[in-house]
């Protein structure tokens, strides 16, 4: 049997990387399926895509640090579906980079924005919806980045994913007796779009290095962390709930 059959998941950042891979992964396990990233035409096309293949999708581009989106995002799924079981909140951005001393504060309070704010009031809207259903699984990408390992140059990064999983604690404690579960994902290196664009024509042994540092020495395809996002998701993580979880190749105990 189909592990999300009957379940509504909203899937945020899905038109690319792992939200694209966690899309066509969870249509195709029975979800019907509200996806939002800042690219309509994607989004659009992702959802042909997912039609085609028999599913149901419904796509409404936008910003998740806009609250009035996440709020449209579980209209959406109320009223196209029914209802609201499953919120892959995956949207978030590597932001402002440089040390410290020079970071501008307008560049690390956007990337918090993008990585934490839009996941508090993705929360604030999607948890209810989920409580009206009986309970739910709410799910956040977060990073080893800040978790495990610390990289110059990453603060305002590291801040707003490492935020994410004092977001998730809270959100465990606050909603669990009511049926919603919250985790947090924490990928390593995955080879994504948006991954490749911050290494723009980087060496074949710039690529083999960040590959090195992973105890697999490779890195993530986005459909290896997508199965970790359907875990977290399905009822088979039932009594799994505040968690951060790894799903890194290794990287956080590599030394080699």
């Amino acid at each position: 049997m189909s592990r999300l059959e009957g379940k509504t998941a909203i899937v945020t950042g899905a038109s690319s990387g792992i939200g694209r891979a966690a899309a066509l992964l969870f249509a195709r396990e029975g979800a019907k399926l509200v996806l939002t990233a800042r690219r309509g035409e994607a989004l659009e096309q992702l959802a042909r895509e997912i039609a085609d293949e028999g599913g149901e999708a419904a796509a409404l581009a936008g910003d998740v640090r806009d609250e009035a989106l996440n709020k449209a995002l579980v209209d959406l799924a109320l009223n196209r579906f029914g209802g609201l079981d499953i919120a892959f909140n995956n949207a978030g951005a590597l932001g402002a980079m440089g040390d410290v001393a020079s970071l501008s504060v307008e560049g690390w309070r956007e990337t918090l924005d993008t990585n934490l704010t839009s996941a508090f009031l993705a929360a604030k809207h999607q948890a209810p919806a989920m409580i009206a259903r009986g309970g739910g699984s709410l799910v956040f990408t977060s990073s080893f980045v800040g978790y495990s390992a610390g990289f110059p140059g990453m603060a305002a990064y590291a801040a707003g994913k490492a935020g994410l999983i004092g977001l998730v604690q809270s959100l465990a404690v606050e909603f669990g007796a009511r049926g919603v579960r919250a985790n947090a994902l924490l990928p390593g290196g995955t080879d994504t779009p948006s991954n490749a664009a911050n290494l723009p024509g980087a060496a074949p042994e710039t690529r083999d290095f960040v590959a090195g540092l992973h105890a697999l020495k490779r890195m993530a395809q986005p459909e290896e962390i997508a199965q970790a996002a359907l875990y977290l998701a399905s009822d088979g993580a039932s009594f799994v709930t505040g968690a951060a979880l790894l799903v890194d190749g290794g990287v956080s105990i590599s030394r080699t």
